[in-house]
């Protein structure tokens, strides 16, 4: 656990541990393929990683092209188009891909304007193509990076969920009655979260307190408990 002093210092701290991740891998001529979220922190987050990399050489190389081997994906998307301000692209692409040129094939969209089954069934697709699969199906993206709900929900997924539905294998699934709005949403599923090489969890704000200490309880029952017990483990930042 990473403990750090502000929501500032844990989005400097993140990204620079991310960049890192990124310029290992480009010099070892392998791609990096990562899940990202929305959210408060991801904004400090994405806004760091610009600074980050327009003021420095990383890792002995071009900083300018550091981006050029990563594959973007998306942990979960609202079913709202690209441009609407509720979409998670639209923030990446604001504050992250446009400042820093990013091309627009390392970018793999949720397409939120479709309904949410169809959308899950592109995101599934286009994920396979690109990033290897275990044996069970799971692409291996090297990470994902999620943020914590007060309730302790990941992505989309929400407490209450039937052992059924949090149990399924789809790689995205259709959300239709989320408490929080908007209502359809598509989001990986905890098989996939479960197959990626690195987990961080971005847990900032006082309020989210609660749901961090019910999760690594050994009684813990909500999404993002589950997700620590379906992992050898997950980097968790945290500003509380």
């Amino acid at each position: 656990m990473v403990s750090c002093s502000s929501d500032n210092d844990l989005a400097a701290r993140a990204s620079e541990a991310w960049i890192s991740e990124i310029a290992r891998a480009s010099r070892a001529g392998k791609p990096h393929c990562v899940a990202l979220s929305g959210g408060r922190i991801a904004r400090k987050f994405f806004t760091a990683t610009v600074h980050r990399i327009r003021t420095g050489r990383i890792g002995g190389g071009d900083s300018a092209r550091l981006l050029d081997h990563v594959h973007f994906f998306w942990a979960d998307e609202r079913c709202v188009p690209p441009t609407d301000g509720e979409s998670n692209f639209r923030m990446a692409d604001e504050l992250l891909f446009r400042p820093l040129g990013v091309s627009a094939g390392r970018i793999h969209r949720i397409c939120g304007e479709e309904s949410p089954e169809v959308a899950a069934e592109k995101a599934a697709a286009e994920i396979s193509r690109i990033v290897p699969l275990k044996a069970a199906g799971q692409p291996a993206l090297d990470l994902i990076l999620l943020g914590l709900g007060e309730d302790g929900h990941v992505a989309s997924l929400f407490p209450g969920e039937s052992e059924a539905v949090a149990s399924g294998p789809e790689v995205y699934r259709s959300v239709h009655n989320s408490p929080k709005p908007p209502l359809k949403r598509v989001t990986l599923g905890y098989a996939a979260i479960a197959a990626a090489g690195q987990v961080w969890m971005l847990a900032s704000g006082g309020g989210k307190a609660a749901a961090l200490g019910d999760a690594v309880s050994p009684a813990g029952n909500n999404p993002f408990a589950r997700v620590l017990r379906s992992r050898s483990g997950v980097t968790v930042f945290r500003d509380f």
